[in-house]
């Protein structure tokens, strides 16, 4: 199927609601029916990066994707959005929609927001992977660099999210998907300032939330980008050997819904089957 194709029959089908939370509004979609899967975006993304996915997922599952605090059409709740912060606002959507039992997907910032929301509702999160993400809490350098980008996007804003956003893909990724990244890029530089800063302020404070990915009971998966810089994969697998945690390991950074896409197509349909 071509992406036209496949973006045309996502745009025509998907329901797109928002929900009054805190005074703010979130925005959510729903398409498909049976047990519920939650794909959670990264932080400079919108839902709009499981536009190609929803589609062939939907198909036997019930599929919602949520636009996290600060980011998409969400608005934001402050100037430092915990990942904690941002799971009570998924755990609002689901909630309202009466939801008790989820399979989740997360990428990058997604998957710490879902780390955070499996610890405070253990009975919700089925199965989880963390795509191109990690349970370790942020370094010190970490935590530095987070200030500085922080503090740099009060007054330059599109130079330091263009630099950030282009430092994410594997560098021979950048000629072969240089309208994909672009078309990313647009979105990214569409999100608020103070989301940018909300988010990266409340990423270096989140623990390591490894006991709580050990403690799902489900499918426990991560992806790792053979060439991601953000993700310490040495210390995953370290961490993951001998334990019925699931790794793989796709060809490029960390950026695989673009990078490596026929890949993580291929996974997430393995993923949601029982």
């Amino acid at each position: 199927m071509k992406t036209i194709g496949a973006t045309s029959v996502f745009k025509i089908y998907i329901c797109s609601m928002t929900l009054n939370y805190k005074n703010i509004s979130i925005n959510y979609t729903v398409k498909g029916q049976g047990k519920v899967l939650v794909l959670l975006h990264g932080f400079l993304e919108t839902i709009d990066m499981w536009t190609d996915f929803v589609p062939e997922l939907s198909k036997t599952r019930k599929v919602i994707c949520i636009d996290l605090l600060g980011h998409g059409k969400t608005e934001c709740l402050g100037y430092i959005h915990s990942m904690d912060d941002m799971a009570e606002a998924v755990f609002a959507v689901l909630k309202h929609l009466q939801i008790e039992e989820i399979s989740c997907v997360g990428h990058s910032m997604g998957g710490y927001v879902a780390l955070a929301l499996a610890e405070k509702h253990p009975n919700l999160v089925n199965d989880l992977c963390l795509m191109n993400s990690t349970f370790e809490a942020d370094d010190n350098e970490r935590k530095i660099l987070r200030a500085r980008a922080a503090q740099m996007a009060t007054t330059n804003y599109e130079s330091l999210v263009r630099m950030s956003f282009v430092n994410l893909f594997a560098p021979e990724s950048k000629v072969p998907f240089a309208s994909e990244i672009k078309k990313a890029l647009d979105i990214g530089l569409k999100t608020p300032v103070q989301g940018f800063i909300a988010g990266h302020k409340g990423m270096a404070i989140r623990p390591n939330r490894y006991d709580v990915f050990k403690s799902i009971n489900g499918k426990k998966v991560i992806i790792i980008g053979e060439k991601d810089w953000i993700v310490d994969k040495e210390l995953v697998l370290k961490k993951t050997k001998n334990t019925d945690i699931e790794t793989v390991i796709f060809s490029e950074g960390h950026m695989s819904h673009i990078e490596n896409k026929k890949e993580l197509s291929y996974f997430l349909k393995r993923f949601v089957e029982k």
